[in-house]
């Protein structure tokens, strides 16, 4: 059985795939490999379709990230760039010619080491999103995107335009597990974004559907589940 048709035939495989397609980590002759499949495979090309509507309002939640001051001064140091100007017009190629050349490559192996750190930096300190979810109202429109970041446990939540929300009401997140009653994971706000705690009462197996709900001020007088109407609803898709 050739490659193609194993994928064509496994379902699980095929979703993985798509996923990894659109997130980008599936590399080189794979990612050429299976390119080449979409030409052919309608249902493979709406899988991907699915993948992109589901992860592309990842981007919601990436803040604008500059590199620290200290990347750019350990970069000019290395470069020795505030150590003197430069002689004008040809005489610095005459006069420096050979320093220059003699210290590209030890300037460029800096660089890149300063570079490598920045990212690495960067990489540490940025969410790890395992799970996402959309939530939608009565008419499958998306009102809320959800991400679950394994490295900072934090459930973060936006709102997908306004929701308006009477003054002595709120909107309250839950899980709906399989078996058993909801379990709050917190109070929303009716605009904007909030982060929440994320905790296994959040993306456990046993989660069948996330809820939320129009509830009194504060949150339902219940604890064992929601007393106003839901008003949206999806699952979790994981992202990793």
């Amino acid at each position: 059985m050739s490659m193609h048709n194993l994928v064509r035939n496994n379902d699980a495989l095929r979703e993985q795939l798509a996923a990894e397609y659109v997130l980008g980590t599936l590399k080189g002759g794979a990612r050429r490999r299976f390119e080449g499949w979409l030409h052919d495979d309608a249902a493979l090309r709406r899988a991907v379709a699915e993948w992109q509507d589901r992860l592309t309002p990842m981007a919601e939640f990436a803040p604008e990230a500059k590199p620290r001051a200290q990347v750019w001064r350990g970069i000019e140091q290395r470069l020795n760039l505030a150590a003197r100007a430069p002689a004008p017009g040809w005489q610095f190629w005459r006069s420096e010619s050979v320093n220059f050349w003699r210290g590209l490559g030890a300037v460029a192996s800096a660089v890149a080491l300063v570079l490598a750190v920045a990212l690495t930096t960067q990489m540490s300190q940025a969410p790890r999103i395992d799970y996402v979810a959309t939530l939608t109202d009565d008419k499958a429109q998306t009102a809320l995107l959800l991400t679950a970041d394994s490295r900072h446990q934090a459930l973060n939540v936006r709102l997908v335009g306004n929701a308006p929300v009477a003054a002595d009401k709120t909107l309250q997140l839950w899980a709906v597990p399989k078996q058993g009653h909801p379990r709050s994971l917190g109070i929303l706000a009716d605009r904007g974004a909030v982060q929440l705690a994320l905790t296994s009462s959040a993306i456990g197996a046993d989660v069948a559907l996330l809820a939320v709900s129009l509830e009194p001020k504060g949150g339902s007088p219940d604890p064992n589940g929601p007393t106003g109407p839901i008003l949206y609803k999806g699952n979790w898709v994981r992202a990793m």
